[in-house]
């Protein structure tokens, strides 16, 4: 095969995903496979190889991401329903004071968008913000704003939400250096997109808070405390915390700074995202019950937190599937050869592809899966190290946040909460959204460069 042709089957490829996701309307999870399918056959693979491929694919991507997705939707319903994210909004802003409460509202959204959804994370901390409009008068998107950068950042960046952590798998780099750079990356990116820009565009335009929406996300008759910042701060930094050990344990070995022991052994057990994320969520579950929650309950809660889950999980083993298919097929090999060729900087490349897919089809996690689908295969030929590969999985996820608009759910989301029509939502939410893109692919260029 020859370079223009090899780049034709790919460009083909994603044409084809996204006619059939936009125009036909069909699930993602169809799509992917149908559209990597079509990709063995234009390379020429033989119809057996390619469904041995799919298997493979499949099976192989969801050893891992089956596992971790299910712990951590468990892991964000129990901190949800127990009260934390209002908990740590709370805290904050009693720390920092109205007269910095938005920089409180975006470090909360940072902090709370690591185990919960941005969509949920917005509807449980919305009443505050209406609180504050009515009490200051300043326009809603001077609080909302940071709230939602913070959110966005970390549910795009910072595992154990589904996104990079699929995506740091299809890739296959350490989720440790993925915490790392996502936070390192992320919080800057939170502060120019939240209370930066929240500021400058809460005095272009002014909006009071939407009266017939004062109520939403409140609780109708929980009167029971809330549990304190302090725990909460260390159920959502356990998982994170001994992720990130079990990572540099695993490079102390390397190095010879560490020995390979029994000690250094369980050290990386406890630190392996499985065993890391079965511990914060059996903490999430035992707060739930400090706070007389039923086992009923929470066994429902958590049955309803795996419905989302699975969606996310089919379409990441999708993911897989393609990457498998270009791998076997050998096109991953020869992609590669002409990239390395061109003067374009892989984490520009990954970028440009998630942000591609994610502007045509609205669908961020499906943006990042078909950008790591595709970019795993060209990877080994370049012998990255492991925090240059997870500079790649920030890249995706920052192509994957930009440019929301009227074919994402989160846009209409935005939108009725802060009771915004949709031109007020694009000047505001939208290019929130692009400034944590933009800004994420330049910080991470700046560190790659670095490092």
């Amino acid at each position: 095969m020859t370079a223009p042709y090899i780049i034709f089957i790919v460009c083909a490829g994603v044409a084809l995903l996204l006619l059939m996701v936009l125009k036909f309307k069909l699930s993602a999870f169809i799509s992917l496979l149908i559209t990597s399918i079509f990709v063995g056959i234009l390379a020429g693979m033989p119809l057996s190889k390619i469904t041995t491929s799919i298997q493979q694919g499949m099976g192989g991507t969801l050893g891992f991401v089956a596992t971790v997705v299910g712990l951590g939707a468990i892991f964000g319903q129990m901190l949800e329903s127990s009260g934390g994210a209002k908990s740590l909004a709370h805290f904050l802003l009693k720390k920092f004071g109205k007269s910095k409460a938005s920089w409180a509202l975006m470090l909360t959204g940072f902090i709370v968008g690591i185990p919960i959804f941005l969509d949920v994370g917005l509807i449980i901390l919305i009443p505050i913000v209406y609180a504050l409009t009515r009490d200051t008068k300043h326009s809603i998107l001077y609080y909302a704003i940071p709230l939602l950068a913070g959110l966005a950042v970390t549910h795009a960046m910072v595992p154990p939400t589904p996104g990079p952590m699929a995506v740091a798998e299809i890739l296959g780099v350490d989720m440790g250096w993925v915490v790392l750079f996502g936070l390192i990356i992320g919080f800057p990116c939170a502060v120019i997109a939240g209370p930066v820009f929240g500021k400058y565009i809460a005095g272009k335009i002014h909006i009071p808070a939407p009266p017939e929406l004062e109520e939403a996300g409140q609780d109708d008759d929980d009167s029971r405390p809330l549990p304190s910042f302090g725990i909460i701060a260390i159920i959502i930094s356990s998982p994170l915390l001994l992720i990130l050990m079990s990572t540099f344990v695993g490079v102390g070995i390397k190095s010879g700074t560490l020995s390979d022991n029994l000690f250094t052994e369980i050290l990386t057990f406890i630190g392996h995202p499985f065993t890391a994320l079965i511990i914060a969520t059996l903490l999430a579950i035992l707060l739930c019950l400090k706070r007389n929650m039923s086992k009923q309950t929470i066994l429902d809660l958590s049955t309803k937190a795996l419905g989302p889950a699975g969606i996310i999980i089919l379409v990441t083993g999708a993911g897989g599937v393609l990457k498998q298919i270009l791998v076997d097929s050998g096109i991953g090999v020869m992609l590669a050869r002409s990239i390395a060729e061109s003067s374009v900087p892989l984490i520009v490349l990954a970028w440009m592809l998630s942000a591609l897919v994610r502007i045509t089809q609205g669908s961020a996690t499906v943006a990042m899966i078909t950008a790591a689908g595709i970019m795993a295969p060209i990877l080994p030929a370049f012998n990255l190290n492991q925090p240059n590969i997870a500079l790649i999985v920030i890249a995706i996820a920052s192509g994957a946040t930009i440019l929301s608009h009227v074919n994402d759910s989160g846009f209409w989301i935005v939108s009725k909460y802060l009771g915004m029509n949709e031109k007020q939502t694009l000047q505001s939410w939208t290019i929130m959204e692009t400034i944590i893109s933009v800004s994420g692919l330049i910080l991470t260029l700046t560190i790659s460069y670095i490092i």
